[in-house]
C-alpha cells in the first residue's frame, strides 16, 4: 500500500466514523410528525404569536389542515393559558443584573369532536438563561425577543409532538 492510499483511507474512515455512530444510536434528523386526524382547530386564548407558530408548525410539519371553525375539525386543541415571564438569575459584583431566566408556560388539552379526551389538561414549560448587560439594552431587548420567538416555535413543536404520541397509543394519556 502506498502513502498516498493510506492517507485516503484514513481520513474516509475520519469522516465517516461520525455518521455511522450517529446512524447506529437511532439519531434521525426531525421530520414531519404523523398525526392520524384531518383538520386541527385552534381555540382558547393564545397570544398571536403562539397562534401563529402553531399554524406554521401544524402546515409545514403535518398533512392536517387548520380549520377556523371547531365544527369543521377532527381535532381541537385548547389553549386554556399561556404566561411568559422573565426572572432574575443573577447579580454582577457592582449589584446590576447580568442574567435573566426567560419562561413560556401553556396550559393546553386536546379532545376530538365528540368530547374524547387526546390529552388532557397539560403544560408545557420552557426556559432559557440569557446574559444580561446594561451597556447593550438594546441589543439585549432583540436578543430577548429573539429567545422568545425560538421557544414558542420549539413548543409548537412541543406540542404536536405530544398529541401525536396520545394519538399513537390511546392507553397511555397522562402526562
Amino acid at each position: 500500500m502506498s502513502a498516498n492510499h493510506l492517507r485516503r483511507a484514513l481520513i474516509g474512515f475520519i469522516v465517516t466514523a461520525p455518521i455511522s455512530g450517529l446512524i447506529a444510536c437511532g439519531y434521525r434528523i426531525r421530520g414531519m410528525v404523523d398525526l392520524p386526524f384531518k383538520a386541527i382547530a385552534i381555540t382558547g386564548n393564545p397570544s398571536p404569536p403562539l397562534r401563529g407558530d402553531l399554524q406554521t408548525a401544524i402546515l409545514t410539519g403535518t398533512d392536517v389542515k387548520v380549520a377556523i371553525n371547531p365544527k369543521d375539525a377532527d381535532l381541537i386543541l385548547d389553549i386554556s393559558n399561556e404566561v411568559n415571564g422573565r426572572e432574575i438569575l443573577a447579580y454582577s459584583s457592582n449589584g446590576q443584573i447580568s442574567a435573566y431566566r426567560l419562561t413560556i408556560r401553556v396550559m393546553f388539552r386536546v379532545y376530538d369532536i365528540a368530547g374524547g379526551e387526546i390529552v388532557p389538561e397539560s403544560e408545557i414549560y420552557i426556559t432559557r438563561d440569557m446574559d444580561f448587560s446594561n451597556t447593550t439594552v438594546l441589543a439585549t431587548d432583540v436578543q430577548q425577543q429573539q429567545f422568545l420567538t425560538l421557544m414558542r416555535k420549539d413548543l409548537a413543536v412541543q406540542i404536536l409532538r405530544r398529541i401525536a404520541a396520545a394519538a399513537k397509543n390511546p392507553q397511555a394519556r397522562s402526562f
